[in-house]
Parts: C-alpha cells; sequence; structure tokens
C-alpha cells in the first residue's frame, strides 16, 4: 500500500481546494484501490485561504457586514478555527478589488476600513492568533482606514477627521493612537503575503500596485507622496519607521499599518498554510505528494503553492507531481525547485469556461493515468 499526500491550492474560478482534493482522490482511488490518500487542502495566502484552512484544519466560517472598499455594504468573512483562538481572515472579503467595477477602482479613494472591522470581529469572538491574508486589495491608504475602524485617529492641523482614502493624507498632521483597540496588544497577528516591497518608492506599494488598482501616472505620483508624508509621521510621532521595511508595501501598505498599529508579523503565506495543516508531518509518511494549482508557469517559484509544497516534500526525498488546468510559460523551471513533473488536466482545446466547467472531471481522468503508471 502506497501513501499519497493530495495538497493543491484551489483552481480559482471553478474549485475549492478541498473539491480539488477530492476530485484527485476519485481518480486515484479508481485505479488505486487499496492506497491511502491524506487530503490537505492549500492556500498561499491569497484568495482561498480562509475556506482552505477551515476545511483542513476543521472550524466555520461566519459572514460580517462591514465597508467595502467604496464604503459600500458588503458581507465579509472570519474563518475561525478549531482551537477556538485562531482565526484567518482574508483582506480581500472586506476591501478587494473583486468588490467593485473595474470602472470605479480608484485608489485614491479606496479604503480598508471593512478590513479593519473583520479584525475587530476577531476580537469580539475571543480569537487570540489572527492570519490576515493580504492579496486582492483595491487598495494604497496605508492601512489608515483599517487602523481607524480599530480606534486609531487621522486628523489634520486643525484636529478634524481626515476622510478615508489615501488621496488626503498629505493633510495629515496627527496621528492619535490612545483610543486602539487595547485587545489588539494581547493578540498574535500574522501578515500572510509574499509581497517584498516596500512602502514607497520606484518598487513600494503605489509604484508597483498602484496602476493594476486604476492609478494613472499621476495618481500614482500623488499616492507615493502621500504614504512617504503618512511614514514620516508614524517614525516622528509613534517610533514606528516602516518606510524600508520589505513587505510593507503590500496590499497598498496595509502591511505596513499593521506593523505600525499591532505587533503584528510578516511571514510567507504558503508556509503559514503549511504550519497551520501540519503538512509537514503528512509528507513525512508519504510515498507521494501530489499538488497544483489553476494556472502554473514559472511564477509558480515565487512563493505559489505547488512550489512551497514542493520544498516540504524534497526536505524528506519525497516525489511531488503538479496538475494544473494549464501549463504556462516555462514551466520547466519548476523542476530546479522540486517539482519532478507537471501535468495539465485539459484534453485538448477549449474554451475556459469549458475548462472551468469541467476541471473536476478532468482532474480525476488525469490522476486515474497517473495511478495506473505510479508504481
Amino acid at each position: 500500500m502506497k501513501t499519497f499526500v493530495l495538497a493543491p491550492d484551489s483552481f480559482k474560478g471553478s474549485l475549492t481546494a478541498k473539491e480539488v482534493c477530492e476530485a484527485m482522490e476519485v481518480g486515484f482511488k479508481a485505479a488505486r484501490p487499496d492506497d491511502l490518500f491524506l487530503k490537505i487542502p492549500m492556500a498561499d495566502g491569497g484568495e482561498g485561504t480562509v475556506q482552505s484552512l477551515v476545511d483542513a484544519v476543521g472550524g466555520f466560517i461566519q459572514e460580517v457586514t462591514v465597508k467595502g472598499p467604496l464604503q459600500q455594504e458588503v458581507v465579509g468573512e472570519i474563518g475561525l478555527l478549531k482551537d477556538g483562538v485562531t482565526g484567518v481572515i482574508e483582506m480581500a472579503s472586506a476591501s478587494g478589488i473583486d468588490l467593485i467595477r473595474a470602472s470605479e477602482r480608484n485608489p485614491l479613494m479606496t479604503t480598508t476600513y471593512g478590513t479593519g472591522q473583520l479584525i475587530k470581529a476577531c476580537l469580539d469572538r475571543g480569537v487570540q492568533t489572527l492570519i490576515i491574508g493580504l492579496g486582492g486589495s483595491a487598495t494604497n491608504d496605508g492601512g489608515t482606514g483599517m487602523a481607524a475602524a480599530l480606534g486609531v485617529r487621522f486628523l489634520d492641523e486643525k484636529g478634524k477627521p481626515l476622510p478615508l482614502g489615501g488621496d488626503f493624507l498629505d493633510r495629515l498632521a496627527i496621528i492619535d493612537s490612545s483610543q486602539i483597540d487595547p485587545r489588539l496588544a494581547e493578540m498574535n497577528i500574522i501578515i500572510a503575503s509574499d509581497v517584498t516591497n516596500p512602502l514607497c518608492g520606484p518598487t513600494g506599494a503605489s509604484a508597483i500596485f498602484g496602476p493594476q488598482k486604476g492609478a494613472d501616472i499621476h495618481m500614482v505620483e500623488r499616492l507615493d507622496q502621500n504614504l512617504a508624508h503618512y511614514a514620516m509621521l508614524l517614525k516622528e510621532q509613534l517610533q514606528q519607521d516602516v518606510k524600508n521595511i520589505p513587505g510593507s508595501g503590500a496590499a497598498g501598505g496595509t502591511a505596513a499599518g499593521l506593523l505600525a498599529f499591532t505587533a503584528a508579523t510578516l511571514q510567507k503565506g504558503v508556509e503559514v498554510v503549511i504550519e497551520q495543516t501540519g503538512l509537514r508531518e503528512a509528507i513525512k509518511q508519504a510515498d507521494y505528494v501530489i499538488t497544483g494549482e489553476g494556472a502554473i508557469d514559472f511564477q509558480t517559484k515565487f512563493g505559489k503553492t505547488p512550489y512551497g509544497v514542493a520544498q516540504v516534500a524534497k526536505t524528506y526525498n519525497k516525489p511531488v507531481i503538479a496538475l494544473a488546468g494549464s501549463v504556462g510559460e516555462n514551466a520547466e523551471e519548476l523542476y530546479a525547485e522540486g517539482i519532478d513533473a507537471v501535468f495539465g488536466i485539459t484534453p485538448g482545446p477549449m474554451s475556459l469556461e469549458t475548462a472551468i466547467a469541467g476541471a473536476a472531471e478532468n482532474i480525476q481522468r488525469t490522476c486515474l493515468h497517473l495511478g495506473r503508471i505510479l508504481p
């Protein structure tokens, strides 16, 4: 009998990581009914992290009504894990770019306030360790909206509160953190993000990620100057020097805000999930490790789930096979990074819609074929 660890990410827009695990198991069992399959849904800190951790570790998801990126009402999610004291949130569910139409994207105006509301909801539920995935944000406010939701006051020179959004930070004169929620001091916050960009400058939050969120060249310049002013005041008034910390530019500087106003630490997203799910212990006893995600190419080696899984597997000299809905440019570079083989699951040319609809069946068939040829 062989032991398989099934540790894929979600196939975005099609299947959750848990559903990918189940499809893999169906296919392999058709060829190898006597083998053991350990299903560990994975994520890399981006979209799907809450669902994957709840599925892998146990727990439940609660919906919370919060302010969206343009202060509209949206329904965000918090994951509460089975230990009763660990929570998981994704910034995308409260302050995400997919929550607004493309024509509405304006990082001068979008706010992280809803993310702060999610953090407060976790505090209200007794969460002691909070994992925050920062992927997919629509914002560039340095986390000021988030901090405002938690009690920090951002005031102009007349002592009046600033409007929400990155456009107004040039008017910031006073940062008053005296009323911040005191429970934050006791909360262990883990920022799950693979971004290494600093807050400001040519590789900072505004320059690199602003255009994806709707910023033109003039907006990028303004946003970067505003964040630099904000960073200067954080250093002068709160003795928090976050401007050049690698990763502080994640999610339009939300990481910088978390680092400045809480005792948060930055970790690679997939490593956080690996730790929480007990993947290492499962891989120790495995004969084969199967991972995957919707699209695999050379960029997968920059912290995506299959790369993270492969790094653990190679520690124990375990073979790794990755499945993908599409196999892209220079995917063969992954063979030097611990992945032994990459297989596309689609049987032939088809539309994206057809591929998404048939993902489970295609995964099952691919795993059936793999199961027949593996020793």
